[in-house]
């Protein structure tokens, strides 16, 4: 597939007059792409949105992507949480409804004959975030594998070694389990796998998954195989498994260590990805969208506005797209911005509030 220079895309875009664009990226480089194209006239409709699980609804979800003409979320409680959001922000915002490939259906997904025999693991990178608790999976993962030898513990990396993520991941698990091994001078349990390769092909030998919030439950619930959603660290937005709540699914490490996998109850699959397809509206909306532009009727996408002016912008593409200010003026921007930055990044880490975790028992404060 080319790529195109993000100073280049608007011109590449122009040239082929496409009807719809879909920005499928980070946050950062979404709000940069779809200011480029939203100048375009006449432009193409702007299409973009979030993968998987998008529980709970964040303001700069919308903010990075407030100049696509249709936003895409994939469940009937997400797209009522960022309309809710959306509204109390004062943003008109159009919201589509879409399946998930692997969700998408006319019914309740069934559990299926036990056949599978591995432990999978879905590792994220930023959840949890905290070293400690990444530490504490790592060993929660080896008790699992030598609690039973004679079955597998899959643990199942976004990506190799230093390959790009969504997300950078400050802490890898494969590292920490290596840790924990060589700091008791143990060996790797040979049934204790990690792997690379496709969450489909993981889930095709799989007893049962483990994650703390990774989509990876969905595709693996639409296969019929139960899950354990890990809540050994508490349920919060930051944790981003609130949308778990009511689901059934929560358990704790001795389950996980057990293999005491569940499968969710049939209220909550309705509203949380395993709604019909016949719901979906996404490609009627991009029809109406597609009819508007080539009327000559598409309504402009205005960017919100940005302290700081042209620099501002500047430096917001220069870090999306690092390397592509070049100009001396783009240089400039960035011997500024990044330190600017850092210190209100160091700011904020001296001011966060140090999270308190009470246990059984304790008393409250």
């Amino acid at each position: 597939m080319p790529t195109v220079p993000i100073l280049e895309l608007a011109a590449e875009v122009a040239a082929e007059r496409p009807d719809v664009v879909l920005v499928a990226t980070r946050g950062p480089q979404a709000r940069v792409i779809l200011r480029e194209l939203a100048r375009l006239d006449p432009r193409p409709v702007l299409v973009s949105g979030l993968p998987g699980i998008s529980v709970p609804a964040t303001r700069k979800a919308l903010y990075f992507r407030h100049q696509a003409d249709l936003f895409v979320i994939h469940s009937h409680r997400e797209v009522r949480e960022f309309r809710a959001l959306a509204a109390r922000n004062g943003w008109s915002r159009s919201i589509a409804l879409a399946s998930l490939p692997f969700a998408g259906g006319d019914g309740i997904p069934e559990p299926a004959e036990p056949g599978g025999t591995d432990l999978v693991f879905a590792v994220q990178s930023i959840v949890p975030a905290e070293p400690a608790e990444r530490r504490r999976i790592a060993r929660m993962l080896l008790r699992a594998a030598e609690a039973c030898p004679e079955r597998r513990v899959v643990v199942k990396v976004r990506a190799v070694a230093g390959e790009r993520q969504t997300h950078d991941e400050a802490h890898p698990i494969p590292e920490l389990i290596a840790a924990e091994l060589a700091a008791d001078g143990r060996p790797m349990p040979s049934n204790l796998v990690i792997s690379s390769g496709s969450m489909a092909a993981a889930l095709d030998t799989a007893e049962g998954l483990v994650t703390v919030s990774s989509t990876a439950a969905i595709e693996a619930i639409a296969r019929g195989i139960p899950v354990i959603a890990l809540d050994t660290f508490g349920v919060s937005d930051a944790l981003i498994n609130p949308v778990f709540t009511g689901s059934g699914l929560f358990a704790g490490e001795d389950d996980v260590v057990g293999r005491r996998f569940r499968h969710p109850s049939p209220r909550w699959l309705y509203d949380d990805y395993f709604h019909p397809v016949g719901d979906d509206d996404l490609h009627q909306r991009i029809a109406e969208l597609v009819a508007a532009r080539r009327a000559g009727e598409l309504p402009p996408r205005e960017a919100l506005p940005v302290a700081g002016g042209a620099m501002r912008l500047r430096w917001q593409r220069g870090r999306a797209f690092p390397g592509s200010e070049r100009s001396i003026r783009g240089v400039m921007v960035a011997a500024v911005g990044h330190p600017a930055r850092a210190v209100v990044v160091v700011s904020r880490k001296l001011t966060k509030p140090i999270r308190v975790r009470l246990h059984p028992g304790d008393q409250t404060p």
